[in-house]
Formats: structure tokens, sequence, C-alpha cells
């Protein structure tokens, strides 16, 4: 029997990241481990109710921190890391969200320049029932409440990026970051192309709930706890982020326009289900069209995210995945 290894890692303030890449490990894995791992929200917990304006107690660029880079041994450029998502569990009975003076997708920005006064900037906090299962939005100016689904996910989570480049963790691309997709939930392997020696995997960012395309540009957020189990896939590499379920598999694309995301993604998973298949290219390629949903992630980063997915159900069966991985990890998610 295989004796799996728990590693629990929870940053002080002064350890939480800001990038991928240009940081040392803070603790070292081996394939088939599994990581409980205290993540901060993306305000690195310092907006705790509706005085505390995120422009006047956060201070730039200190914003979307994460927990790590952990070390994953054995994992080299050129191959996959699997990351199995086993439960998320918000940290604390309380989120929050806010808009933002030129941030957001139904605003002017620094780059979409218009002559409109900025949004005003405002926080609302949301109560978290666990038991539940519930987030309560409360309205700020109108006599309106309504609860709404726990759904955790975990909005950034990646690699180090190749070629000593590294990026804000703000910023999603073929290296993971800021995907901001409610799809990275528990039951989620998330697969990412290593480029550098041990990977250098970090993750954080987590949301109660988000609304597809973060119209706003801040989800519920929250501090978590996270656990994972991880395994390196040897000699297969995965050009950009791909995620499993138990029913589907998806692609993730992540550009400026959203044009370009679209297409990355999709032009990603007509290879995969081809290649997972054997199916001719342009069968795959119609199927689906007629059969893939592109949920979109974020309309607000630096890039844009969305998603190319399909039930698995509607492909030619008997090829798993990445050799089985995430029917492997899940495993290692059951109770014992």
């Amino acid at each position: 029997m295989t004796v799996v290894d728990t590693i629990v890692y929870r940053p002080v303030r002064d350890e939480l990241a800001y990038t991928f890449g240009g940081r040392m490990p803070v603790a070292h894995l081996r394939s088939g481990d599994v990581l409980e791992v205290f993540t901060e929200d993306c305000f690195g917990g310092r907006v705790r109710g509706p005085a505390d304006l995120p422009s006047q107690v956060c201070q730039m660029p200190y914003l979307n921190p994460v927990s790590g880079p952990f070390f994953v041994e054995d994992a080299e450029p050129g191959d996959t890391l699997a990351v199995h998502i086993m439960s998320i569990i918000p940290a604390r009975e309380w989120g929050v969200s806010s808009t933002f003076p030129h941030f957001g997708a139904l605003t002017s920005t620094s780059h979409t320049a218009t002559l409109q006064p900025p949004l005003e900037e405002r926080v609302w906090v949301y109560g978290i029932d666990r038991d539940a299962g519930t987030v309560r939005f409360q309205a700020t100016e109108t006599d309106h409440n309504v609860d709404l689904p726990l759904e955790p996910m975990i909005g950034t989570i990646g690699v180090a990026p190749g070629g000593f480049e590294t990026r804000a963790t703000i910023v999603p691309d073929t290296h993971g970051g800021n995907l901001d997709t409610p799809l990275v939930r528990a039951g989620t392997t998330v697969y990412l192309g290593v480029n550098v020696h041990g990977a250098m995997l970090a993750l954080g960012d987590g949301h109660a709930r988000q609304g597809e395309g973060e119209a706003c540009g801040v989800g519920v957020e929250i501090a978590t706890v996270t656990t994972l189990a991880v395994e390196v896939v040897r000699k297969t590499p995965t050009v950009w982020p791909r995620l499993e379920t138990d029913t589907g598999i998806a692609s993730v694309g992540c550009a400026r326009p959203l044009e370009d995301a679209y297409r990355i993604a999709h032009t990603d998973l007509v290879g995969w289900v081809a290649d997972l298949t054997g199916m001719d290219t342009l069968d795959a390629y119609q199927l689906i069209s007629q059969a893939g949903r592109a949920p979109i992630g974020n309309v607000c980063d630096p890039n844009y995210t969305v998603l190319a997915t399909v039930d698995t159900a509607l492909l030619p069966g008997g090829c798993a995945a990445y050799g089985g991985v995430h029917a492997r990890l899940r495993r290692a998610a059951e109770p014992r």
C-alpha cells in the first residue's frame, strides 16, 4: 500500500507571493503527495468591511497574493503537472467584493479611455454559511438580499513561466495564473505545462462564488483552506492549461482580444479531442461546434480567459486523458 504524505502549509503575510517565477520554493512536494494550504483573498485580508476601500487599505502592486511556490520533485520542462483539487473550504465566515475606478468590464480603463467619470469605489460584504452552503448578497443602496449557492473556487493557480520570466499573479497565460474560472473547483484536475525544474506551483485568490466573466472584476473574495494532490506526467507537454472533471474536459485560452482567447481554447480542445480519441480533426471540430460550450473566465485582467469544454460522454470511449491521472488523483480524495 502506497503511503501518501500530506504537507500542511500556512504562510505568514511576508511569505505571500505576488509573481509566478522569481521566487524560491517554500516547500517540496513529490508526485502523489497531498497538500493542505491556506490561501489569502485577493486583498490580502485587508478589506473586512464597507469602510475598507481597497485604494486606501491596499498597496499596489501587492494584490492577488498566492501561496507558494511549491517545488515538485522530478518535474522537468516538457512534463505536465496534474493538480487535483480535493476540497476548498472558506477560512472565514465572510467574503468581500467591490467596484473600482477604472477597473471592470463595464467602465472605462486606462486602455479603453472614455470621458465618463470613473465608477464609485464600493465594498460589499457577503455572509458565508458553510453548513447551509450559501453566500448572502446584501445590496448596499437597495432593500434587497438573497442567498446564492456557495461554490468555492480557486481564481489563481499556475507554475513558473519559462525563460527566466516572472509574471504578476494577476496575469493569466500559458503558465496558468489568474484564470478566474469557476471550473477550478473541488473535483477538478488542472493540467499545467512544466517550464522550469520543479514546476514551482502556486495558488490563491479564492472565491466563494463568481459569475461567468467576473464582470466587475471581483468575485466574492475569500481566504481558503485548499487541499490538493499532485502528480507529474512525464514527457507529456501541455501548451495551454487544461481541466478535467468526472464528466468533461476543457482547454483554457488567455489573450486579448477576447476572440483570440476563444480561438486558442477551441484550437487546443479540437486537437486534444482528436489526439485522445483518434477522431479526424475536422470531425472533432464539427462535434465541438455543435456540442461544446465556451464559458468566459474573466474579461477584466491583462489577458482575458475563455474556456472550450465538452462532455466526455459525447466522445468515443476508451481513452483516458494523461493516462488516467484524474481518476487516480480523485481516488486519493476519497475517505479512507
